[in-house]
């Protein structure tokens, strides 16, 4: 089998699964309420919840630890997250207060009903994580290399994966402003630190993967160095 990616939801929240003949890597884990959209999308591939051995998070925020715990706690699925989101993935540090950037009133209110439709008011933290570092290479399907990205938040990550020539880089960017529907590429609204971030994906130039893929809009065809470009 080869491998490839599965993409699970929308645009608006995206949960993408590396499907191996090793089993399934979960890049982010959506929203509380989305265990059920999970099972349905690889019941189609002929696969079970049971066939995820791993679960590797970009960030810690709400609408990316999701289903985690109850994947952790029900089928035995390790979560990695870098060590810097590890409390706020826990819960042990409160969610972040940062103010959106800019909005408009109908992609606001569309990104909170689906919020709230796939149980954005029921987060659930995860119990017990593994910590990742920059450089990590994950012995799980697809071999996940961790490239430390901070700036929205501290423990911000790209995760590489190359055998699916793909960059997953969670709210690094956006392609698709969830407050105000505008595409295309963009620094993604809600970040501690906008600039750092900025800087932070310097660290991705020269690499050959030419699909890109935020948790927010739809996938980046091209290489880093065209992203770059992109943002300007």
């Amino acid at each position: 089998m080869t491998a490839r990616i599965l993409r699970i939801g929308d645009d608006i929240i995206a949960v993408h699964a590396i499907v191996t003949e090793d089993g399934v890597t979960l890049i982010d884990a959506g929203l509380s309420g989305d265990l059920r959209m999970l099972r349905e999308a690889l019941a189609v591939e002929g696969l079970s919840l049971d066939d995820i051995r791993g679960i590797v998070l970009t960030h810690g925020d709400a609408d990316h630890i999701g289903v985690a715990e109850r994947l952790r706690a029900d089928h035995g699925v390790p979560v990695h997250i870098h060590e810097a989101d590890a409390a706020l993935a826990t819960g042990r540090t409160p969610a972040r207060g940062v103010k959106a950037d800019a909005w408009k009133l109908g992609p606001s209110l569309g990104f909170l009903w689906v919020g709230i439709r796939r149980g954005a008011l029921r987060t659930r933290h995860i119990a017990d994580v593994r910590t990742i570092s920059d450089g990590d290479v994950l012995e799980l399907p697809g071999k996940p290399e961790i490239i430390a990205i901070p700036g929205h938040t501290p423990g911000s990550v790209a995760i590489r994966i190359s055998a699916v020539d793909a960059l997953f880089l969670g709210d690094a960017i956006t392609t698709r402003h969830v407050l105000t529907g505008v595409g295309g590429a963009r620094l993604a609204p809600f970040s501690n630190d906008s600039e750092q971030t900025r800087q932070s994906l310097e660290r991705l130039r020269d690499l050959p993967e030419r699909r890109i893929f935020p948790g927010h809009g739809p996938e980046f065809r091209g290489t880093a160095d065209d992203l770059l470009a992109a943002l300007g």
